[in-house]
């Protein structure tokens, strides 16, 4: 098993906290998969299994606990001493009012640490921020990384096949037991079709899947580019479906909410200040993006963007498209005191696309590193601006 040490070692150091540990991923990201290697290094510290208090709300044995009052009393009863107990709860979001049982058990119950594992954005929701204000402590968990899917796997990293490879299929684990694309395919489609029946559908008592599918196609089709509604408005109404900016919005939101594709800004270098407008998407994984894509093939240097983008939040930075007086920068990413400047490309073919991607960095006058990425192995850095081969990259630290 995959031990996946980029979240454990962030999350160590709050395992007998009060705070609540809030881990929030996709569907089949590995959620459950780290809880239990938390549970595993808890035990080795001489923790025994009746302090520990586990529970997942897709196993059938624990459908009355979504009552939110037989979930309080459970837990309540379970605990018998002044010792401290761990309690996991995995995939909470299926419990209404689960905040206010977590809430309550933190507050009356000292002797607690607790985890809870959620696959959509109701853990981020303005509710419960406000019923646990402050009394939390968020952990984002992402499909494989590249280096971790190597792991994984075993495959050659520096093999351009392994790369694209992860760049078509994506980095949901269970994916990696299959070789053969169909069953890959067949394999997203399920996990695809799970999050949109039970994390769209019902969560917004909505019928028409049509319209989301139609919608994420478009997504898909268009990653990384300038998003326009109505530009998507007259795509659908060219497919036999009409709908209002508005309703169009909600549905978006939707498809953030289940974590399936995620909005960035554009941060205005100049004036430094962060725009609410001409934002991208992103998928969260490119394998549902795969079994989704309207074309036979997906445009390479987009999904390699759409990497970049996804690695660099694994790696902890928030990260904004920056906006020049005369152009763009894919990402800037910050973290703590940190800044990195990325631009993305597929190769430097010649001496214009080279001229592009380097001269995107013209009007950015501060001296915090810079970086273009593309597949190429020659070195083509100059002027103080570092150019990395992007498989190297994403194995570095």
């Amino acid at each position: 098993m995959l031990k996946r040490e980029n979240y454990l070692s962030r999350i160590r150091g709050f395992y007998d906290s009060d705070l609540i540990k809030i881990l929030v991923g996709i569907r089949r990201c590995g959620k459950s998969v780290i809880l239990n290697q938390i549970i595993d290094e808890i035990k080795e510290k001489g923790v025994s299994n009746d302090h520990i208090i586990w529970i997942n709300f897709e196993y059938i044995e624990y459908e009355n606990l979504k009552n939110y009052k037989e979930l309080n009393k459970y837990i309540k009863e379970k605990i018998k001493d002044e010792n401290k107990y761990y309690i996991f709860l995995d995939e909470i979001q299926k419990v209404d009012k689960f905040e206010e049982v977590v809430n309550s058990i933190r507050a009356s119950i000292k002797n607690v640490s607790i985890f809870i594992t959620g696959s959509n954005s109701k853990l981020l929701s303005q509710e419960l921020s406000t019923v646990l204000s402050g009394r939390y402590v968020l952990f984002n968990i992402y499909p494989l990384s590249y280096k971790e899917f190597v792991k994984l796997t075993s495959k050659d990293s520096k093999d351009e096949k392994t790369f694209w490879n992860f760049v078509k299929w994506g980095g949901l684990p269970n994916r990696c037991e299959f070789e053969l694309e169909i069953n890959i395919k067949d394999y997203l489609h399920s996990v695809f079709d799970s999050i949109i029946l039970r994390d769209v559908v019902d969560r917004l008592g909505l019928k028409d899947t049509l319209l989301f599918n139609l919608l994420l196609q478009y997504i898909v089709d268009t990653t990384g580019r300038e998003f326009s509604a109505e530009n998507v408005i007259n795509f659908l109404k060219q497919e036999g479906k009409s709908i209002s900016t508005e309703t169009l919005y909600i549905y978006l939101d939707a498809l953030c909410k289940a974590l399936i594709i995620k909005k960035i800004y554009r941060y205005d270098i100049h004036r430094k200040t962060i725009l609410k407008t001409l934002n991208k998407y992103y998928m969260t994984d490119l394998g549902i993006a795969q079994i989704k894509n309207n074309n036979f093939e997906i445009n390479k240097g987009f999904a390699i963007e759409n990497v970049i983008y996804n690695e660099l939040l694994i790696r902890g930075y928030d990260v904004f498209i920056g906006k020049t007086k005369n152009g763009e920068i894919d990402f800037i990413a910050t973290k703590e005191d940190k800044k990195e400047y990325y631009q993305v490309s597929y190769l430097l073919s010649d001496d214009k696309v080279i001229e592009r991607e380097f001269g995107a960095f013209d009007n950015v006058l501060d001296d915090y590193p810079k970086y273009v990425l593309s597949l190429d192995r020659k070195d083509f850095s100059k002027n103080g601006i570092v150019h990395k081969n992007i498989i190297d990259w994403l194995l570095g630290e």
